[in-house]
């Protein structure tokens, strides 16, 4: 296989996973009153929305740990083997929550397929950047990251092709699949296989040691602050559109918004490699952070009621949003040698989840206290503010 073909393969294989990740994540969102009230039998409104907040959150926290640990493996038995791995492990995973015939057998399904996820949204990022020239990086990275959008669509159509949730977790066998065809095909890193000497294993630094901490922690916060960002307007703008639309349409009002979000993502993350190019990483970076911030008060802060404008303004938002994807995926992984890569990006893309769930409840407490959703939301956008400083005072990042 020349390189061409190695390099076309790779990118279709790290698409793929990523698309079939962003399926099965959003699966059980779009099936979990069915799903739930289907396991759980007649049993009142209060239980119904206790376990499925506790299906909700174990998936999160499988992604997780599921990025971090990934991550370490990836460093140590390659980037090949570990896109495969976790690749298989969510397909294994969704398909098996599609057999499930109780909660808690649903839970300890959808924990390990976020496990997975977690691990192939960090593997194939490190796969990526250390396969293609430095100029192509950055286009690549947001092309792929765009799949995991691609898939949220993807399965709202799943729910319009079938009302049963158990057949539609039988989407598990394709990145069974794909993992089974990957096994054989997909090629190495030469980078980590030059670097992975058993010499430079015992002498390398951990990707936690006081020499890398300051790049860490960089990482930690830069990912994390639109990571927070994103997870709290994302979850709350549905409700927000409901809380102060006039419009008798609002269920389509609410919909739409989301598909407009998810379309804006998708185009941001599309054109971010460009972008990066044209302008470098860190001055990027800046952009979406500042825009993010600022759409975020026009959008809460400056309608009273939902209009064409608001949709409008949603667009510009998501697009900023997308493109900070695209250019994440090249800029963490720039921070850390090759030796630890894949372990401290791992760390830097899932240390701010561990705050997510508890930021987005919150968002839900303050509510009252603060008089509406977008006041509430308003409050935590502030968080851009913290990415952008920290963004500001960082030296252009370089691959090691």
């Amino acid at each position: 296989m020349n390189a061409s073909n190695r390099l076309t393969f790779v990118f279709i294989v790290c698409f793929l996973s990523t698309f079939f990740g962003g399926i099965v994540s959003m699966l059980m969102s779009v099936y979990l009153p069915v799903a739930v009230k289907d396991l759980l039998g007649n049993v009142s409104e209060e239980k119904l929305n206790e376990v499925s907040a506790w299906i909700n959150a174990v998936f999160i926290f499988g992604w997780m740990f599921g990025g971090i640990l990934w991550g370490i493996a990836c460093d140590k038995i390659g980037r090949a083997r570990s896109v495969v791995l976790s690749t298989a492990c969510f397909g294994l995973f969704a398909l098996l929550t599609g057999l499930s015939s109780s909660w808690l057998s649903v839970s300890i399904f959808r924990f390990f397929s976020g496990f997975g996820i977690g691990g192939v949204l960090v593997t194939t990022v490190i796969l990526i950047a250390e396969l293609w020239s430095e100029k192509k990086i950055a286009i690549v990275q947001g092309i792929v990251s765009l799949a995991m959008p691609v898939g949220f669509f993807a399965a709202g159509a799943i729910n319009n092709f079938t009302g049963d949730w158990k057949t539609a977790f039988w989407i598990g066998i394709a990145p069974l699949l794909l993992s089974v065809v990957a096994a054989f095909i997909l090629p190495e890193s030469e980078k980590w296989k030059t670097n992975t000497s058993l010499e430079q294993r015992q002498n390398t630094d951990s990707p936690v040691s006081t020499k890398r901490g300051k790049n860490l922690w960089r990482g930690s916060v830069v990912f994390g602050s639109m990571l927070i960002g994103l997870w709290a307007i994302f979850s709350w703008a549905p409700t927000w559109v409901q809380s102060i639309s006039s419009s008798e349409n609002v269920n389509e009002q609410r919909g739409l918004a989301m598909m407009i979000l998810a379309a804006g993502g998708i185009a941001g993350s599309f054109f971010s490699g460009w972008i990066v190019n044209a302008i470098g990483i860190n001055k990027t970076l800046l952009m979406c952070f500042a825009a993010c911030f600022i759409m975020t008060v026009i959008i809460f802060k400056f309608n009273n009621d939902i209009s064409l404008f608001t949709f409008v303004e949603m667009g510009l938002l998501a697009f900023f949003f997308g493109i900070s994807q695209g250019a994440l995926a090249v800029y963490i992984p720039a921070l850390f040698p090759i030796a630890v890569r894949a372990s401290a990006t791992g760390f830097c893309f899932n240390a701010g989840r561990l705050f997510t769930g508890t930021v987005v409840f919150f968002i839900g407490a303050l509510v009252t206290l603060l008089g509406g959703y977008g006041n509430a939301v308003f409050v935590f956008s502030f968080v851009f503010i913290i990415g952008l400083l920290v963004t500001m005072f960082s030296k252009e990042t370089q691959s090691n």
